[in-house]
C-alpha cells in the first residue's frame, strides 16, 4: 500500500510539478467556464482561430524583447475585437472574419520569426506547450488572469446567457448585446492567453471545447455543465501530468489525450444521449421512412423511441 502510495506522490513532490499542476488546474477551470459558452454557440473555430492568431503577438514581442505572455494577451484580444467589428457590421460572413485574422496574424508571427537567426524554447513553448517550465510568475498571472475572468462571468451570468441563447429577444429586453458578444470574445481570448504555456497554440482548443462538450453529454443546465466540465478538466491535467512523469512524454498532450478519453467515454456511456442509450432505442417507422429518403431523423426534428 505505502508502494503505491509513493508512486502516485511521486511525480508531485517536485516544485516545477506542483507549479505546473497549479497552473495546469487553473487553466482547466477558466476553459471549462468560458468553453462552456464556446461550445453552446458553436464557436469551435474561434477557439481554434484565436490561438493562432495570437502567435502574431508572440512573435512581436519576441522580436522586440518584450514579454511573450502579454504579448499572446494583446494578439489573442486585438484579434478577437477585430473579428467581432468586422462580422457585426455584416462585410463578411463570421466563419470568413475569423479565418481572414487568424491567417493574417498567425501569417506575420511566421514573417517575424523567419527573420531571426535563432528561434529560442521561450517561443516554441507557445507552440507546443511547457507546462513543466512554468514559473511561479507565470502562476500568479494565471491566476490574476483566471480570477477576472471568473468574476466577469459571474457578474455578467444572466446577461451572457441570455445572450447565447436568444440575442435577439436579449437586444429587446434592454441586454447590450454587442458589449456581450464582444465581451465573450475577449474572454475567450484572455483564456487562450494563458493557456498558451501551459498547452500551446495546437492543444488549446481542445481544453477549450472537450471538457464542456463532455459535460454537455452529461448534464442539462449551462451552470451543471460548467461544473461538470470543471471537474473532467482538473481531473485531465492531474492525470496527463502523472501520465507524462512516468512514461516520457509530452504534459500538454497527455493532459489533452485524457480530456479527449472522457469525452469519448461521455459519448459511449451518456445515459441521454450516448451511443449505447441511442443503440438500444427501438426506431420507429417513421424514423426508417425518414433514413430511407435520405434524412436524418434528428434534423428531421423526430425523436426515437
Amino acid at each position: 500500500m505505502t508502494e503505491i502510495l509513493d508512486f502516485l506522490r511521486e511525480p508531485f513532490s517536485l516544485e516545477f510539478m506542483q507549479r505546473g499542476l497549479i497552473a495546469a488546474v487553473l487553466v482547466s477551470i477558466v476553459a471549462a467556464v468560458v468553453g462552456s459558452f464556446v461550445v453552446l454557440k458553436g464557436m469551435a473555430f474561434v477557439g481554434d482561430a484565436l490561438p493562432h492568431a495570437s502567435f502574431g503577438g508572440v512573435a512581436v514581442a519576441f522580436v522586440i524583447g518584450a514579454n511573450l505572455q502579454l504579448g499572446a494577451a494583446i494578439g489573442a484580444l486585438l484579434s478577437a475585437l477585430a473579428i467581432g467589428f468586422i462580422a457585426r457590421r455584416g462585410l463578411v460572413r463570421y466563419d470568413t472574419a475569423i479565418g481572414i485574422i487568424f491567417l493574417a496574424s498567425f501569417a506575420l508571427g511566421i514573417l517575424l520569426v523567419s527573420r531571426q537567426r535563432s528561434y529560442t524554447v521561450d517561443l516554441f513553448s507557445f507552440v507546443f506547450g511547457s507546462v513543466l517550465a512554468v514559473t511561479w510568475n507565470d502562476v500568479w498571472i494565471i491566476l490574476a488572469v483566471s480570477l477576472g475572468i471568473l468574476l466577469f462571468v459571474g457578474l455578467f451570468y444572466k446577461e451572457m446567457l441570455f445572450t447565447a441563447y436568444d440575442p435577439t429577444m436579449a437586444a429587446a429586453t434592454g441586454i447590450p448585446v454587442a458589449a456581450m458578444q464582444y465581451g465573450l470574445l475577449a474572454l475567450i481570448g484572455l483564456t487562450v492567453a494563458v493557456a498558451l504555456q501551459v498547452l500551446g497554440i495546437v492543444l488549446v482548443l481542445a481544453m477549450l471545447v472537450a471538457p464542456p462538450a463532455t459535460a454537455q453529454l452529461l448534464t442539462r443546465s449551462l451552470p451543471a455543465m460548467m461544473a461538470v466540465g470543471a471537474v473532467v478538466g482538473v481531473l485531465s491535467s492531474i492525470a496527463g501530468l502523472f501520465i507524462a512523469w512516468h512514461a516520457d512524454v509530452s504534459a500538454s498532450a497527455a493532459i489533452v489525450l485524457v480530456a479527449t478519453g472522457f469525452f469519448a467515454l461521455a459519448l459511449a456511456l451518456s445515459p441521454r444521449q450516448g451511443i449505447l442509450a441511442k443503440l438500444r432505442q427501438p426506431i420507429t417507422d417513421e424514423d426508417e421512412a425518414e433514413f430511407t429518403n435520405g434524412r436524418d431523423p434528428a434534423e428531421a426534428g423526430h425523436t426515437t423511441g
